[in-house]
């Protein structure tokens, strides 16, 4: 028998437009960001930052979909995308990172997902470094 808990739409916090957050948020179900949030955000599913959504914040998820603007590093253990309307400023640490035609980051990327993040490659060579102005 399934969980009725399992689909994205039974289990999702949603933060909206109006709502202005500072300090620590952390929960175990999806999150989606239409408002203000400073701090850290640390949850154990998706982080997806709308295209009204404002970020001044570290972000650590299993997969981290920014279509606003977020100021702040992004640990993800499975993903992160950038979308068109995405603006990231800020360092990216997962195995899999999608930026699309458009988005905006300034930053460094590191797909490298051993312990110790902010380490250099086992080839010796730094985690590359993009700035994505989208032309």
């Amino acid at each position: 028998m399934t969980n009725p808990y399992d689909t994205a739409s039974e289990r999702m916090s949603v933060l909206p437009p109006s709502l202005k957050f500072k300090g620590e948020l952390s929960a175990e179900e999806d999150l989606l960001i239409q408002g203000t949030v400073e701090g850290t955000i640390h949850h154990t599913q998706r982080v997806t930052v709308c295209e009204e959504g404002k970020v001044k914040a570290n972000i650590r998820a299993q997969i981290i979909k920014v279509e606003g603007a977020v100021e702040g590093d992004l640990h993800a253990d499975r993903s992160v995308f950038v979308s068109e309307s995405g603006n990231l400023r800020g360092n990216i640490h997962a195995p899999s990172v999608s930026l699309v035609e458009g988005s905006h980051f300034n930053g460094t990327i590191d797909m490298d997902m051993k312990k110790g993040d902010g380490e250099t490659r086992k080839s010796g060579q730094p985690a590359a470094k993009s700035n994505n102005r989208g032309q």
